[in-house]
């Protein structure tokens, strides 16, 4: 009962801070005795901070406003991707306090040196938040592939980066650091969710790097499989009889909707560094065989879109990662997809929405997974 009460009493805190203690108790429906003696564990815990008294204009003692620390525990991010590694760290009221991104190739590469790479940067955001007073309570890293709910930080497959059956505690240089993997549509998602108003309880998130996944929210939970496989919307056969994937399939959306299936499609030539950037560019500039390279990849994504609508019945559908930055000229053809083939329900375009995190979503979902867990239970938080 205490630890919920804790969480009570947190999220009132974040809710309405700058906050007295008196004003607290009002909000949560609890005495102010009780308020009292949760807010001191909360300030000993480090997740709450209370300022100087100051006059109030009421009668009687001078009021100390509470608010979250911007110090102390903080969640820390990380995202290995085919062409870049990341990190970030955020704090309690959920500003990011450090945000670090590496261009380095790593597809191909041995797993161990890419984890080692991820672990130095890791370190280095860790050093970087630490001199800003934080506390990194939990790391998480965000991966384009299929994660593994079993413990022991199991990646089963990430197809662009060739890995397979890799555990991260075999690699990673720290044993102490090891950080949990998690599938990066997934962390998408969950930020979209915890950060962009709550789009809906049920929607779809759907991203795109180098690769195409999906994300389910359900009734405001992750849905993610019997086994963590739930969402790889990137291999739904659009065109049976399509070219090859690297999945083993064929006329999978990746060969349509997928970033090198695009590019190679408007004739260009990937780039050394940003291959998004260079696709909205060509489109801003009215390239004609990038309009048409993105005109196709949408009907293709509206093709799956359809059945994960049938399927599913979500209340919306939210487009990130790269498709989010390449959204208006993707949404027309998504858009008219859903509109000629979701015929046995309601299905309004503003359903169909990009997101406002574009590429920084999985990161974000990343770090404040942790945040999340200590607001849902700050015991697990060491005591002062």
């Amino acid at each position: 009962m205490r630890r919920q009460n804790l969480a009570v009493v947190l999220g009132a805190v974040a809710a309405h801070s700058p906050v007295s203690r008196a004003d607290l108790a009002g909000h949560v429906g609890l005495t102010r005795a009780a308020v009292s003696s949760l807010v001191d564990e909360l300030i000993s815990r480090g997740a709450v901070t209370e300022a100087a008294a100051t006059a109030s204009g009421r009668v009687g003692r001078p009021g100390r406003a509470l608010a979250m620390s911007s110090e102390g525990p903080a969640g820390l991010g990380l995202e290995i991707g085919v062409a870049h590694l990341a990190a970030c760290v955020v704090d309690l009221r959920g500003d990011t306090r450090v945000w670090r991104r590496v261009e380095r190739a790593n597809a191909g590469r041995p797993a161990g040196r890419v984890l080692e790479d991820a672990a130095a940067l890791a370190a280095e955001a860790e050093a970087e938040a630490s001199a800003l007073g934080l506390r990194v309570e939990g790391r998480v890293l965000a991966l384009p592939g299929v994660v593994s709910n079993e413990p022991g930080g199991l990646v089963e497959i990430v197809p662009n980066l060739g890995w397979r059956g890799v555990r991260l505690a075999d690699h990673w240089p720290d044993p102490d650091t090891v950080p949990e993997p998690e599938n990066e549509a997934n962390l998408g998602a969950l930020a979209e969710y915890w950060t962009a108003g709550r789009p809906s309880a049920t929607f779809v998130h759907v991203s795109a790097a180098a690769g195409i996944g999906a994300a389910l929210v359900l009734d405001g939970r992750l849905f993610r499989g019997t086994r963590g496989f739930a969402g790889e919307l990137g291999h739904f056969p659009v065109h049976p009889d399509g070219p090859d994937c690297a999945c083993g399939g064929r006329g999978c959306l990746e060969q349509y909707a997928g970033e090198a299936a695009v590019l190679r499609e408007a004739g260009l030539t990937p780039p050394g560094a940003d291959p998004v950037a260079l696709l909205a560019e060509r489109a801003g500039a009215a390239h004609a065989p990038t309009l048409a390279a993105l005109d196709r990849a949408g009907r293709a994504l509206g093709l799956a879109l359809t059945a994960t609508v049938d399927l599913i019945d979500p209340d919306g559908l939210v487009l990130g990662g790269a498709y989010a930055e390449l959204a208006d000229w993707l949404l027309p053809s998504v858009r008219a997809e859903l509109a000629a083939r979701v015929t046995v329900r309601p299905w309004a375009p503003d359903a169909l929405r990009p997101s406002a995190l574009g590429r920084r979503g999985p990161l974000l979902g990343a770090a404040l997974t942790t945040v999340r867990r200590i607001m849902a239970n700050p015991t697990l938080l060491p005591a002062g």
